[in-house]
């Protein structure tokens, strides 16, 4: 059963693969290997030596992965939670899949309801990073492995694998996007963040830093909303620490009434000298909406440019009808067949193809990485819906 599943598997995911093919290239990732062992390809899974004896291939019937996922509030994880479980089902393998609602309390309750079944693999997308190293720790001494999906698990040496996006290039090209945009000098910048408690925040916002900070530097943009990034305007690379007091002045919490908020408050404190033609970094795209929103309604603001991340449909309709002009496109069909992959290859004894590798502050965890796509209404049908990705029919007014 376990062989006749790899195949299907297999087959699934070159199936999907196919199906993503169509955007422009992305930016080629920032984290390359290096030439130490912890970040070397690892050897094709076809080949590799079996894993050690603590994970052993699930017997027919049982539970073979669970999966913890953040939220529902979010379409990009009702999304995610349907592929998987489509995608492991037909390949042979049970499957559970719980939703932690943004609670790290829940989350840790989940891990441990799905260690109690006997899981083989835990695939856990954190809400909170460093919390979540007491599941991972959990997982590993319960012999299973720990795949940690989309954001990183912190401070702990029990994550195997790490299966993301190029994070860091996700904020270079919303911020190049803006720096394309823009003319002369003087220009108004308008900056937000995910969540302080997200790794992946902090990578977003890094790159886009990297792009930005020169531009803030020769006077392109003034920032407007954040006193500690005024003060931090002429470094080029910050610390976490130095970033963390910027993401704690304009943290959406990945929320989007936060966002509203937080936008709001940004404005009423702002002269009408500070509006005008603003440029606006915005870390996702359920953030980019409810900022849009916000700087439309305000009649000091003669136009605006937001960008945003996940290509959610609400936002493609967005950047059609003007209301947002860019979003990066992480085509969750390839993360979620790579996290499957490696899965896979966990239960069948086999080791998974790591790319590249990122610091957790414990360990250098090998990653899997996908590449991302900007769009913008000039590439958005060539990117998502020639690619298969949505179908036309879902959109009014397609450019």
């Amino acid at each position: 059963m376990r062989n006749k599943g790899a195949l299907i598997l297999l087959a699934l995911i070159a199936t999907f693969i196919l199906a993503a093919c169509g955007g422009a290239p992305a930016a080629q990732p920032t984290t390359a290997p290096a030439a130490d062992a912890t970040t070397a390809p690892a050897a094709d899974a076809t080949t590799a030596p079996a894993v050690d004896a603590t994970t052993a291939p699930a017997a027919e019937g049982e539970l073979a992965v669970g999966i913890v996922l953040p939220t529902k509030d979010e379409p990009r994880w009702i999304q995610d939670e349907t592929r998987f479980k489509d995608a492991l089902t037909e390949a042979g393998y049970q499957v559970e899949i719980l939703f932690s609602e943004k609670d790290s309390a829940k989350e840790k309750a989940n891990v441990e309801s799905l260690l109690t079944k006997g899981i083989k693999v835990l695939i856990i997308c954190p809400q909170d990073g460093a919390a979540a190293a007491a599941s991972a720790d959990a997982a590993r001494a319960a012999g299973v492995k720990v795949i940690s999906y989309d954001r990183l698990i912190l401070g702990t040496d029990a994550v195997d694998y790490y299966v993301t996006f190029d994070s860091f290039a996700v904020g270079a090209q919303q911020a190049q996007y803006l720096v394309d945009k823009a003319t002369g000098t003087g220009n108004p910048l308008y900056l937000y963040a995910g969540a302080a408690s997200d790794n992946n925040a902090f990578v977003f916002f890094g790159g886009a830093w990297s792009v930005l900070q020169p531009k803030i530097a020769d006077g392109t943009f003034v920032i407007k909303n954040s006193s500690e990034a005024v003060a931090l305007q002429d470094k080029a690379e910050l610390t976490r620490e130095e970033q963390a007091k910027i993401i704690g002045q304009v943290t959406t919490n990945w929320d989007f009434n936060t966002a509203k908020t937080l936008a709001e408050a940004n404005l009423t404190s702002a002269a009408a000298a500070d509006k005008g033609n603003v440029f606006i970094l915005a870390p996702n795209d359920g953030t980019a909406r409810s900022i849009a929103d916000t700087f439309a309604s305000d009649s000091d603001v003669t136009s605006y440019l937001v960008t945003g991340q996940d290509a959610e449909k609400a936002s493609v309709q967005y950047i059609i009808d003007g209301k947002q002009a860019m979003t990066v496109f992480k085509d969750v069909r390839t993360l979620v067949t790579d996290a499957i992959a490696a899965s896979v290859a966990l239960l069948e004894g086999t080791t998974p193809n790591a790319t590249g590798s990122y610091n957790n502050g414990k360990i250098d965890v090998p990653a899997i990485q996908s590449s991302v796509i900007s769009v913008d209404k000039d590439n958005v049908k060539a990117a998502l819906i020639d690619s298969g990705y949505y179908p036309a029919s879902d959109f009014t007014n397609l450019p």
